[in-house]
């Protein structure tokens, strides 16, 4: 099931999956730390969305509704729980995405949400795409020497100079995250402090 859900889970599902391993919530209260923490960098936020992905995820058994409560007038609210079958469909994700070179919106949550791998894991994942990134970068690279020796006009080499910068400065980000990632005195997954709820 879990195999089969992780291929389903959408950005903001892994999201909302996220801020779930820090405690039980309801949708309304996700969404709200999610925008506190501007997430909605990472992938747009919308009530309505939100609410069908939190649907969808406890259709799916990734997350259990474990109460209800009132305030007021307000409507009843719905809290959810983690489930294990969303910690394994979550597992999966990031495994799969963090590796990726094509598929940036996916890769920034896939990295966003890496401390729940552990550290050794993510290092080889980040160290595979890294990889990945440098052969691109060597035919990008090889491609513009080719254009500038033929005098292709700058004007149709504008798009390929801008790649291979940002494949070069992401090149750099891994060699240097990945000297970081591998020092045991900073902490990572259950060694970190827990991060605010509210």
């Amino acid at each position: 099931m879990a195999k089969d859900a992780d291929a389903r889970l959408t950005r903001m599902g892994i999201m909302a999956i996220g801020v779930l391993y820090e405690g039980d919530m309801h949708p309304y209260e996700m969404l709200r730390l999610l925008r506190r923490r501007r997430d909605d960098r990472l992938a747009p936020l919308t009530g309505g969305t939100f609410y069908h992905t939190i649907e969808r995820l406890d259709r799916d058994g990734l997350v259990a509704q474990v109460g209800t409560d009132r305030e007021g007038n307000r409507p009843e609210r719905t809290t959810y729980s983690l489930t294990d079958a969303g910690r394994a469909a979550m597992r999966g994700w990031v495994r799969r995405e963090l590796p990726q070179v094509d598929r940036l919106a996916e890769f920034r949550v896939a990295l966003s949400e890496a401390h729940n791998l552990p550290r050794d894991e993510v290092i080889r994942l980040l160290e595979t795409r890294r990889a990945a990134l440098v052969e691109k970068l060597d035919r990008a690279r090889s491609g513009l020497a080719d254009a500038l020796e033929r005098r292709v006009p700058l004007q149709y080499l504008i798009e390929i100079e801008r790649e291979v910068s940002l494949l070069s400065a992401e090149a750099s980000w891994h060699d240097q995250i990945a000297q970081r990632l591998s020092d045991p005195t900073i902490p990572w997954g259950d060694d970190s402090p827990p991060a605010s709820v509210h």
